[in-house]
């Protein structure tokens, strides 16, 4: 295996942490990305204790912790008035929640690449294989050839869309938007993750480092509804009116050229991962709805799952097929439990979400805390 080559499209967070693990294994990697270069927008991003135990494996988690935000406890789910109906805790587990600006998980991602690994400004345009290798066809009429492929374009995946054009995206019922503010909630240094759950929409407060906060925001509507793609922050502040402090304040500290707008999709989970010498990684295979914040986390546990079997097997199809035997089923799990705890979050009828915060409010924490435990817990 360690004469073969393998080729990533895509160096997002899945393509750069495949990219690691197989590096660290000794094998030859090589990254395309499309962007012309790491781009320092975009907005933060939660790295749950899976992810960060995964991080740990490949020696990434101190950077991590140093570079983002550690909750203190974990994250708590308020209503409008800011009162809490449930919080999660994540202190019986090994690691904690790390908040961090995506862009600064990127570039702890490509420090710990070899310089020259990841080729920028490389758009996929095709690919074809062959019992002899893959050939990647980029927008500029270049072309690359090795032995192996594997997808980390996304959730838009061009490498999927070729070889399984039957898969499509799936609505959510539900947009967002998502900024950083330059300040803190109120609390300071010591503030909680939070999510608000209302009817008028959904609202998270996310601290990161450097005395800023992530914040985003959820409401039902159609898909591709121009007007919610011209909103500005006035706009999102009337949504939002009346809700509890600091929502307003983050709001308003953020510029409306930093606010970011898209509307949620997923994936269903398909059945198979490989095509031939193709593999889907991450959001190209497995996109899955924010409502758990683990998107990127089961794009992470994908590259150290992927390079355990690699480990436990002797050729590249035996360990292709492990991985993909391991990993639809946890992911398919966690992809409609998110599904189903969006459809609770995003309730809009006042009379049922009042019933809803009730049953939260009695529910013993013992449980929740399970639940989330099962969710976490995970061994590389």
């Amino acid at each position: 295996m360690k004469n073969k080559s393998f080729l990533i499209i895509g160096g997002g967070i899945a393509g750069l942490t495949a990219a690691i693990a197989l590096q660290q294994l000794g094998l030859d990697v090589k990254v395309y990305e499309r962007f012309p270069e790491i781009r320092p927008a975009g907005a933060g991003i939660m790295i749950a204790p899976n992810a960060l135990r995964a991080l740990a494996r490949l020696g990434l988690d101190k950077a991590v912790q140093k570079q983002g935000y550690v909750s203190p406890r974990g994250i708590a789910i308020l209503n409008k008035q800011g009162s809490v109906l449930s919080e999660i805790s994540t202190s019986s587990q090994q690691y904690s929640t790390v908040s961090i600006h995506r862009a600064e998980l990127h570039q702890i991602l490509l420090s710990a690449l070899r310089p020259g690994t990841v080729i920028f400004g490389k758009a996929c345009s095709d690919t074809n294989q062959d019992e002899d290798g893959v050939t990647v066809t980029f927008a500029d009429q270049t072309e690359v050839s090795g032995d192996y492929l594997l997808a980390a374009d996304g959730i838009h995946s061009v490498v999927r869309k070729k070889l399984f054009p039957s898969i499509k995206l799936r609505y959510s019922g539900y947009t967002c938007w998502r900024g950083v503010a330059p300040c803190w909630p109120d609390s300071g240094e010591n503030s909680q993750f939070t999510e608000t759950w209302a009817a008028q929409g959904r609202f998270g407060v996310i601290p990161l480092t450097n005395e800023r906060t992530y914040w985003y925001a959820l409401v039902n509507g159609p898909s591709g509804d121009k007007r919610y793609a011209e909103y500005r922050i006035k706009d999102i502040i009337q949504i939002f009116e009346g809700y509890h402090s600091p929502v307003a304040q983050v709001l308003s500290r953020t510029p409306d050229d930093k606010m970011i707008h898209n509307d949620i999709f997923d994936l269903e989970t398909p059945e198979q991962f490989i095509s031939g010498r193709s593999l889907l990684l991450g959001d190209a295979g497995h996109a899955i709805t924010p409502n758990l914040g683990q998107g990127a986390c089961q794009a992470i546990e994908d590259a150290l799952e992927l390079a355990r079997c690699f480990i436990q097997h002797s050729t590249v199809e035996l360990a292709y097929r492990a991985f993909e035997m391991r990993r639809i089923e946890r992911v398919r799990a966690i992809s409609q439990l998110s599904l189903k705890v969006g459809k609770i979050a995003q309730l809009d009828n006042p009379l049922l979400c009042g019933l809803r915060n009730s049953v939260m409010r009695l529910t013993p924490a013992s449980l929740q805390n399970k639940q989330v435990s099962n969710l976490f817990h995970v061994e590389f």
